[in-house]
């Protein structure tokens, strides 16, 4: 399953841009953030890229749950969004 990571700063058009691509082609990703500005771009993603796939027939949800994951050595908590079709 493809993973991407969102950070705070990530533009969510872009984000979402690269999550509807795998959705056509793979029908599932992982999206990881780590913090609530990062989870919130994460969000803002998955709603745009659901109006993105929209038109071709293709409706996706979302799975949340927590992930811890290894940043240099140290232990961090972070937020999974797996996203499906229906």
């Amino acid at each position: 399953m493809e993973i991407l990571k969102v950070s705070a700063k990530s533009n969510p058009h872009s984000v979402a841009g690269a999550l509807s691509a795998v959705m056509r082609n793979a029908g599932e990703a992982e999206l990881q953030a780590i913090g609530a500005g990062a989870t919130n771009q994460a969000v803002k993603s998955i709603a745009i890229a659901k109006g993105f796939l929209a038109p071709e027939d293709i409706d996706i949800y979302c799975v949340p749950s927590f992930a811890e994951i290894e940043i240099n050595g140290e232990e961090r908590t972070a937020i999974r969004l797996v996203v499906q079709k229906k």
